[in-house]
């Protein structure tokens, strides 16, 4: 049963969201607040006290502390609630995914809609597969792409971006690799190398050739640094026998 907190400056739209949010059958609690600054109060409080927050449903443009910036906030917190943001605004969803939002409603907000929200944030919950229905939107020509986890090879640090290799080609995004590593490793994605995040699932093959160890990652040939090598094989070796 999920624990959730639903900001918004409009007072209809909080309350009709938070009459939605309670109808679902897995949301256990729903606690309200008007702005950014009070939410925070409110998740500091709540944390302080050892009380659970599975999630926090936010809207974007709020006077004072916005919702983006009240997410980056939330994203310094040792365990940080999942976020969905709820917004009139659809040009906000690649910094939102960017603070990894697990998604991105339009109001009006339609039930059937946020139900889906709700399940993805309870997919989302330690307790289930993380990033298993994961997206990263990707800017193409002013167009947003949403690439699925599920579809990435592997991922390659370049700069302040992260080049996402698919069957498809690269896509880059603006992101950290170590934001990615945290976001996906519990979905089978493994650091082998300061500038390289692999998936698992599409490694089919793993040698030693000339003192060094390779990685075939889809029709990629990938190195492995000597650092990462003992905890590639472990973690590959645990991945496998889950797999199995």
């Amino acid at each position: 049963m999920l624990r959730v907190l639903a900001v918004d400056d409009e007072v209809p739209a909080l309350e009709e969201l938070a009459y939605l949010l309670r109808q679902d059958t897995r949301v256990e609690h729903v606690a309200t607040a008007s702005d950014g600054v009070t939410a925070l109060q409110d998740m500091v409080q709540l944390i302080g006290a050892g009380e659970r927050l599975d999630g926090v449903f936010l809207d974007i443009r709020m006077p004072g502390l916005d919702g983006l910036d009240l997410a980056r906030l939330v994203g310094g917190f040792p365990r940080p609630p999942r976020l969905v943001f709820v917004t009139a605004h659809d040009d906000c969803a690649v910094q939102a995914f960017e603070l990894e939002a697990v998604d991105y409603l339009l109001k009006p907000v339609r039930a059937e809609r946020l139900a889906e929200a709700v399940r993805r944030l309870e997919a989302a919950a330690p307790s289930s597969e993380p990033g298993a229905d994961d997206v990263i939107p990707v800017e193409l020509g002013g167009v947003t792409r949403f690439v699925p986890q599920q579809a990435v090879w592997y991922a390659e640090a370049k700069g302040d971006y992260v080049r996402l290799h698919t069957s498809d080609g690269g896509y880059l995004v603006r992101m950290s690799l170590a934001a990615l590593e945290r976001r996906w490793a519990s979905a089978g994605f493994i650091r082998v190398h300061r500038s390289t995040l692999v998936s698992a699932r599409h490694v089919s093959e793993l040698r030693f050739e000339g003192g060094r160890v390779l990685l075939t990652v889809g029709r990629e040939t990938l190195p492995v640094s000597r650092r990462h090598t003992r905890q590639v094989r472990e973690q590959l070796v645990r991945q496998f026998k889950t797999l199995t």
